[in-house]
């Protein structure tokens, strides 16, 4: 009977311990309920920690806590936290998407605005400056924006069905981002990291973008010059 119970126990803490285990670096998930979306962001969160010493960890809100903004709520999190700690986080409702640690220094090691970009590419984001930049200042500012590994993704329109898979492949996509970029100024090698495999993804948000631009230029391009045509057969008549 003592054997019975001591296995049980032992049941018990297995589960317990593993449970825990699964939750360190996708902290918090309410949204994909995958296995293997969290095998692994654990895999390679893990890795990353034993490597540099730094923490990165993924939520994924359905939403933020009623009265609570975004940076409150992560401050809230961060200040639990002993070891340095990065916190990537995704709220679905609210559509926010951020990144904040607990130590200001981490920083040094990721860019930050590049990974929040709204802009995947430096053609793209030449594009959006020419169009929609009021100076040579702003034209400046914004054709540098570019490099998102985030948010990209997250504006591709989705069925009711891969909407979910959208989330976990475009928050997948920043974490690996963020890890590669803390390894490589760590000067360490992270063997969970899939390398240029997830720019898949980007170059067909890539491609869509570009074959939508360029089809505006073109109806524009046409647009205007049926405006002249017509100008000048009303001046003529």
């Amino acid at each position: 009977m003592r054997f019975l119970t001591r296995g049980l126990y032992a049941l018990i803490f297995i589960i317990f311990f593993q449970t825990q285990l699964l939750a360190e670096y996708l902290y918090k998930d309410e949204i994909v309920h995958r296995k293997a979306f969290a095998a692994q962001i654990e895999k390679l969160g893990s890795e990353l920690y034993q490597k540099t010493g730094i923490s990165l960890r993924l939520l994924m809100l359905r939403e933020l806590p009623q009265g609570k903004s975004m940076l409150e709520y992560e401050r809230e999190l961060l200040a639990q936290f002993q070891e340095p700690t990065v916190l990537l986080t995704f709220s679905e409702m609210d559509k926010e998407v951020d990144i904040e640690t607990n130590d200001t220094s981490l920083y040094k090691y990721f860019n930050r605005k590049q990974v929040l970009s709204p802009v995947a590419s430096p053609v793209q984001a030449f594009i959006m400056a020419m169009v929609y930049a009021k100076s040579f200042e702003t034209f400046n500012e914004m054709r540098k924006d570019y490099g998102g590994t985030i948010l990209p993704l997250l504006a591709q329109k989705a069925k009711k069905e891969q909407v979910v898979g959208k989330y976990a492949g475009s928050m997948y996509n920043g974490y690996l981002d963020i890890a590669h970029q803390i390894a490589t100024a760590k000067g360490v090698v992270l063997e969970n990291d899939p390398g240029d495999a997830n720019q898949e993804a980007l170059f067909w948000v890539k491609l869509f973008f570009y074959g939508f631009v360029l089809y505006a230029i073109v109806m524009l391009i046409k647009r205007k010059i049926y405006k002249m045509r017509h100008k000048n057969e009303q001046e003529t008549e």
